[in-house]
């Protein structure tokens, strides 16, 4: 049926496109197979139109799917359905004494969508969330079941894949035992500090390391470190401790966020900023996010501070995270250690995107790849050559979907 459709952030909407909600595999093979474009919501988190089918296209939600999560403790995998959330995979594996290598800033998310746009943690040897995966289910143009494992040449295209080869049904993770993590959250980190080994020290000094600031001045309000109880924990002296609890977003209230103060807890409470059971970041925002070739880190973040009197009065926050090089052919990580710069931004697309072009203008030089899912004004053009594997990828479409049943708007100019 047709109804009112948004994104997470309200800021998109679907109109013109029929939603609908498959409840059996056998129903989703019948609605691909029945012409038309097709494009899948997921978790609806992205902060643009690459989930957006256009006029007259469907638009399948996988939420009505059975909520598969099969767990294999011997082999230390899982296999997780397309319209799973990353709170509730996180919960079964742990129940299972098993943990995910990384996850996101907020739980909320779907794994299937956010491993197709390339979604990621934080950590010097972290890489994007796809990292994890070993197998993709999917229905493909024809409504046919692919299953497409690592030791498949195409699967560096199947896991970052923008929705572009087929209906994501399950995907197949790896594990490893289950782990605490305690957080301790500092305050005050000057930009001048950071030259480029100082920076990769304060990166590399916990298992997740994400900075904060405003721009409102040079330097970050606050250091967030996300440390394994099962490995030390070096000394910082660039910030002092936090004396109280905080939250990314100026202003909004700490309980949204996880446990801090270096308070040990299950790998799922605390790898997260903030806690399944509440709003994430603040609700009402729109989102950028830029990954960059790591040892560009320090002359990029200068960069931006030449900026910053621009960028500060539309600013909700801004975060800075690394992630390794991944293989998958449309990572914003591919082949290179990065640095992501991600901003979230106030709710007015019309004050924020001509700051999103003078962000683009300073980090230019840095060879930015956008985050798929969110706000970004590089022309697709622009992008292409920062993807040295886009031509075999598009060539990967036109095999595995000719009538271009999964090409919206969005996915067309890319592969063009």
């Amino acid at each position: 049926m047709t109804e009112s459709v948004t994104n997470w952030a309200g800021n998109i909407t679907y109109a013109g496109a029929e939603l609908r909600r498959p409840r059996t595999l056998e129903e989703l093979r019948a609605l691909v197979r029945g012409g038309g474009r097709v494009r899948v919501l997921g978790s609806g988190h992205s902060f643009n139109r690459i989930a957006d089918p256009g006029e007259g296209g469907l638009l399948l939600s996988l939420d009505a799917m059975p909520p598969r999560i099969g767990v294999d403790t011997a082999a230390r995998t899982v296999a997780v359905g397309g319209g799973v959330r990353y709170a509730e995979l996180a919960r079964a594996v742990h129940a299972h004494g098993l943990a995910l290598g990384n996850m996101a800033s907020l739980p909320h998310i779907s794994v299937a969508g956010s491993v197709a746009t390339g979604t990621h943690g934080s950590g010097m040897t972290n890489g994007p969330l796809a990292s994890a995966v070993r197998e993709v289910e999917l229905v493909t143009a024809a409504g046919d079941l692919e299953r497409i494992g690592r030791a498949d040449d195409r699967f560096g295209a199947v896991v970052t894949s923008l929705g572009a080869l087929g209906v994501v049904t399950a995907l197949t993770l790896d594990l490893e035992p289950a782990y605490e993590v305690e957080q301790h959250v500092f305050t005050e980190l000057p930009l001048d500090v950071l030259d480029p080994q100082t920076f990769e020290q304060v990166m590399a000094s916990a298992y997740s390391v994400s900075l904060f600031t405003d721009w409102r001045a040079p330097g970050f309000r606050q250091v967030w470190l996300k440390r394994r109880t099962d490995r030390p924990l070096p000394p910082f002296p660039w910030a002092e401790p936090a004396t109280g609890k905080m939250h990314p977003v100026p202003g909004m209230p700490a309980v949204n966020c996880t446990e801090q103060f270096g308070v040990p807890g299950p790998w799922h409470e605390r790898l997260p900023h903030f806690r399944a059971e509440f709003t994430p970041s603040s609700g009402a925002e729109l989102q950028s996010e830029y990954l960059m070739p790591r040892g560009s880190a320090v002359e990029a973040l200068h960069a931006l501070d030449a900026v910053r009197e621009a960028v500060a009065p539309v600013l909700q926050t801004c975060e800075i995270r690394t992630v390794a090089a991944d293989g998958q052919w449309l990572s914003p990580a591919h082949g290179r250690d990065s640095v992501a710069f991600h901003f979230t931004w106030i709710a007015d697309a019309g004050a924020v995107l001509p700051v999103v072009r003078r962000v683009e203008e300073a980090l230019a030089p840095f060879s930015p790849r956008p985050h798929w899912g969110k706000v970004f004004t590089t022309p697709v053009a622009g992008l292409r050559g920062r993807y040295p594997r886009l031509r075999d990828f598009a060539r990967l479409a036109g095999a595995l979907d000719p009538a271009e049943v999964f090409r919206n708007a969005f996915v067309r100019e890319l592969l063009r």
